[in-house]
């Protein structure tokens, strides 16, 4: 089943309990993204053709539950995609039989990292003209605070280099000469006082999932997506260009109410999961 891993799968509780939050980017692959709660996130790679994968999903989400249909059982699914046929030379894809299959063999608590599942070609770096790209992959990050879970899922394609938390690429923007990894304040220092126009690939995209058991209302978590989002730009730099087309989930399963933790503690470990995520993308890849 190393074929099922090319599609990630997440699901949610009941029907009248998870909201749901996205943030695009400017070029972006996304499918029934307006409904308000989900059954279930499919990330994929290839490019629009993926999106398939995610009605696969659907499709085991439908035999798993007897073939039984009501207008309150329809299993609704969203889906997103990266391009990844830069480091590949094949025209492969998620099918529908992919993500029937990676439904049926979804595990709980196992999330595979680095180039697994949807992050199986994904690359960061290079499209800057700094260097050239690297592999890099999904990642993943869980924390428990007295009943308030949090877990951030990532699959990182970027335009830009993943950084570390002191501030050094550890991923991408490699010199094929000397190894040495650039950050994107070289290329910034080089064009200092040079008028030059450069065309950026556009085949860029950080898909990112953001899921609590925490109640919160369609607000906090508006908010909540935005803060994870934009603290992303910690770890990948640059991030959100115009050459990426960058899209955060946030979800809630509105399981637990508790005053131990309220809003800005639950932002700032959610912004602190999303960089450990994201530096757990490359390993193993």
């Amino acid at each position: 089943m190393k074929k099922a891993q090319r599609v990630v799968r997440s699901s949610t509780s009941p029907r009248e309990s998870p909201q749901l939050s996205i943030f695009a980017g400017a070029v972006l692959g996304a499918i029934e993204t307006d409904y308000g709660w989900h059954h279930a996130i499919c990330f994929a790679g290839g490019s629009l053709f993926g999106l398939e994968a995610t009605l696969g999903v659907r499709a085991e989400l439908l035999a798993l539950q007897d073939y039984s249909i009501t207008w309150e059982n329809i299993p609704l699914v969203s889906g997103a995609i990266i391009w990844d046929w830069g480091g590949r030379n094949n025209a492969i894809y998620p099918d529908i039989h992919l993500g029937r299959a990676a439904m049926r063999t979804v595990r709980t608590g196992v999330f595979p990292l680095g180039a697994r599942g949807a992050g199986r070609s994904a690359t960061v770096g290079g499209g800057s003209g700094l260097g050239v790209s690297e592999s890099s992959g999904q990642g993943a990050a869980f924390r428990q605070v007295g009943r308030t879970k949090l877990a951030v899922f990532t699959v990182v394609n970027a335009l830009g280099a993943i950084v570390d938390r002191q501030g050094q690429v550890v991923r991408g923007n490699r010199d094929p000469n000397t190894g040495k990894r650039l950050h994107i304040r070289d290329r910034v220092e080089r064009r200092s006082g040079i008028s030059t126009k450069s065309q950026p690939s556009r085949e860029n995209t950080t898909l990112t999932l953001v899921v609590t058991n925490r109640q919160l209302d369609g607000e906090s978590l508006h908010q909540l997506a935005k803060q994870v989002h934009s603290s992303m730009a910690q770890a990948i730099q640059p991030f959100h260009t115009q050459y990426d087309g960058d899209i955060l989930y946030a979800i809630t399963t509105n399981e637990v109410k508790t005053k131990t933790m309220d809003e800005l503690d639950i932002g700032f470990i959610a912004t602190e999961l999303a960089w450990d995520a994201v530096l757990r993308a490359y390993e193993d890849s």
